[in-house]
């Protein structure tokens, strides 16, 4: 212990470096965590609407009507964020959150997760992963 005291004393700028650097990974991790807290991948989603959840699409209408998860209601983001009172609080069960990439969706369940709502989750990926796992969607375009 006497050994990495007088090594810190002798390198003081490489031990701060150091600890600095060692802070901010934390710092980084910790932020990386706080942004995806409700992000869940498609097996889990796949179970949680087995289980009851409901899927709520954020996208505009018109992608909405081109493709979406089957039984998934159709709430635009802000709608959805000024409502949410009135959207969220009917349902004990999941909610989960679907975009195109799964970015939309994330923003709009940590906001609500801040607010409260810790059953809103959003779908890692978007609607991008669950076409590429060829998982069914209905509407025109599919």
């Amino acid at each position: 212990m006497q050994d990495i005291a007088e090594f810190i004393s002798n390198n003081l700028l490489l031990a701060t470096g150091l600890l600095a650097s060692g802070l901010a990974v934390i710092f980084y991790e910790l932020r990386l965590q706080a942004r995806n807290v409700g992000g869940v991948s498609i097996p889990a989603v796949v179970r949680m609407i087995n289980d009851g959840s409901k899927i709520i699409d954020v996208r505009p209408a018109e992608l909405f009507a081109a493709g979406h998860i089957v039984d998934a209601r159709n709430i635009g983001k802000q709608e959805l964020l000024d409502a949410a009172d009135k959207t969220l609080a009917k349902h004990k069960k999941n909610v989960v959150l679907v975009c195109d990439n799964g970015a939309g969706s994330a923003e709009c369940a940590t906001k609500l997760r801040k607010d409260g709502y810790e059953n809103v989750f959003s779908l890692r990926g978007g609607l991008d992963e669950w076409r590429k796992e060829n998982l069914p969607l209905v509407g025109a375009g599919k």
